[in-house]
């Protein structure tokens, strides 16, 4: 019997929507320290069958946290006891900043999807960087050679102008790289204003080069570097954009972030409008989401890493997506309908497939 759903409707979706996403995700945190969550790592641990290795890292399972859900590397070791392959925390920014003004985060139920307009709100990326790096070490001890991998998101400071966008990338590359097991450039949020315009691809170019570049010098090794694209972007700047990671030898690419865009949804149109601006994810994103996979599994080297996001909310959404040729797939707002079970579900469902007989690699 599925419980959580039934706590959800009774307990937290009378609460603010970021109220009690902080009440959850405290109560994961406080379980992880009292060592609740311990019992929680045995029986969530993904099945040895899951592991894969992307981008030259050891994965113990396809199947990761997306961005926004640990902004600020605060919950990573209760996060990994639930039985992510992956969590990817942020995004971080190269100054701390409070985000936009709330209320900043809807949900929209009849759809089991959300809108935010969050603002990139953390504590930046210097007060960041020891909290990801005690995790990778508590995680090493805790999981050994198979333990859950950190991404690390970094995205510009609101107060930054465009023009210099570069060099306060290059201020979360120099406090965050050494602790990531791979970096991602966001530039594709719709909450910072004039963001989205850095996916342009004569202003793309040199970020990610000079972050590229940055980030291995400081960590001594090669950081594998991703970009992560917006949903919104027309079938032609998608393929510009797969050009431009081919060109510049980038690890890969995660799509999509959320969309703007506001159909087809089955809540009121009037609460919609209500809610106003902000990037909209969850179930009504699954189908631009896979289309935009499609696309750049087409264009970019069968060795670029390619991570699905948007719209996944059960084991089958994660099967379609590594069949249609995602090399990771990442969740977030179903987290939020389902629980902490929500995942461990997902690796069984995986686990059972390849059980069966079937393939869950890109055809």
């Amino acid at each position: 019997m599925r419980i959580y759903p039934t706590i959800f409707r009774l307990l937290f979706q009378k609460m603010d929507p970021e109220k009690a996403h902080h009440f959850s995700f405290d109560a994961l945190r406080i379980a992880e320290k009292v060592g609740v969550s311990a019992i929680a790592r045995k029986l969530c641990v993904p099945d040895a069958s899951l592991r894969r290795t992307v981008m030259g890292i050891d994965f113990p399972s396809p199947f990761g946290l997306a961005a926004g859900f640990d902004k600020e590397g605060a919950g990573i070791l209760a996060l990994a006891d639930l039985g992510f392959g992956h969590v990817e925390v942020g995004t971080i920014t190269g100054a701390a900043q409070p985000g936009n003004e709330k209320p900043r985060l809807f949900r929209l139920v009849e759809d089991k999807a959300v809108i935010n307009r969050m603002g990139f709100n953390n504590d930046g990326a210097r007060a960041v960087a020891p909290r990801i790096r005690a995790a990778r070490l508590a995680l090493a001890t805790r999981f050994g050679s198979h333990r859950p991998v950190i991404g690390v998101n970094i995205g510009k400071t609101k107060t930054v102008e465009l023009e210099q966008a570069n060099e306060d990338y290059l201020v979360s590359t120099r406090e965050l790289a050494v602790h990531a097991d791979y970096l991602v450039v966001n530039v594709s949020s719709p909450n910072t204003p004039g963001l989205r315009l850095l996916q342009g691809i004569e202003t793309l170019r040199p970020l990610l080069t000079a972050v590229g570049v940055e980030a291995d010098r400081v960590a001594g090794r090669h950081v594998p570097l991703l970009v992560k694209i917006a949903p919104d972007l027309d079938d032609a700047d998608i393929a510009d954009v797969a050009t431009l990671a081919t060109e510049l030898r980038l690890d890969g690419i995660i799509a999509t972030n959320t969309t703007i865009e506001r159909q087809p949804l089955t809540s009121d149109a009037f609460k919609v409008a209500e809610i106003g601006a902000g990037g909209l994810s969850g179930a009504p994103l699954k189908a631009r989401s896979l289309a935009v996979l499609k696309i750049l599994r087409a264009k970019v080297p069968a060795e670029m890493a390619i991570i699905s996001v948007g719209g996944v909310s059960t084991g089958e959404d994660v099967i379609e997506r590594l069949s249609a040729g995602a090399d990771l797939v990442q969740g977030y707002t179903a987290f939020l309908y389902e629980g902490p079970t929500w995942v461990r579900g997902i690796n069984k469902a995986l686990a059972k497939a390849i059980a069966q007989g079937r393939s869950l690699s890109k055809a």
